[in-house]
């Protein structure tokens, strides 16, 4: 049985994936420069400098990704409002059961920790979860293990007795790397050759997971 289940955010609990990328497009189409799914793809996983190394490798070293990237921020923001966060299917139910079976639970995210409790707190799950790291808690960000790592510290538990959830392949290599058992729940990325026999157990939403993890004696 583990006892401890260890959550990415974007992608994963919360379909934000999706609307970062619609306000990057939005973005990239206002200034005229060639944008779509398969370069906002190769920035997903990753912590925000790392991103900025990407854009201006890609559109050159004077694209102001800072300005933008707050813009994008700020456009986040208004849509969660509005509208509130959108929750991927499952969440609750895995969530409660670990707790019921004192499971404990821990978010590990590369985004910054100012938004991470956004967004708990607009979805109401913040009193689920026992231990933050966010992007600014680390020095290395995924495919590092560090993030898991620093998270089954902060829980007092051993990483072998830890399972993590993730969507992104940068996510899953950080989660095996930490020798965590680890599931992936597809999101805008799909496991690649590389990354499937470091898959533990695949699943097409968290629902499933919970049906086959939550009620484990």
């Amino acid at each position: 049985m583990i006892k401890g289940a260890i959550f990415d955010m974007d992608g994963l609990m919360f379909d934000t994936e999706r609307l970062v990328y619609e306000n990057w497009q939005h973005i990239m189409d206002e200034m005229g420069l060639p944008y779509d799914f398969s370069v906002f793809r190769q920035t997903i996983g990753r912590r925000k400098k790392e991103v900025e190394l990407f854009y201006r490798a890609t559109y050159g070293d004077d694209f102001p990704y800072w300005e933008l990237a707050g813009k994008c921020r700020a456009m986040y923001l208004r849509r969660i409002e509005r509208e509130g966060i959108p929750v991927k299917k499952g969440l609750y139910t895995i969530l409660e059961r670990f707790r019921e079976r004192g499971v404990k639970i821990a978010l590990a995210t590369s985004t910054s920790r100012h938004t991470a409790v956004l967004n708990l707190r607009t979805a109401g799950v913040s009193d689920y979860f026992d231990a933050l790291v966010c992007g600014e808690d680390v020095t290395n960000g995924k495919p590092h293990p560090e993030v898991f790592l620093t998270a089954a510290a902060r829980l007092g538990l051993d990483p072998a007795d830890c399972a993590a959830f993730e969507d992104s392949i940068n996510g899953i290599k950080s989660a095996c790397a930490a020798g965590m058992m680890t599931v992936m729940v597809p999101d805008c990325l799909q496991p690649t050759e590389e990354i499937k026999p470091m898959i533990s157990l695949l699943c097409t939403s968290l629902e499933e997971a919970a049906a086959i993890l939550g009620d484990e004696p």
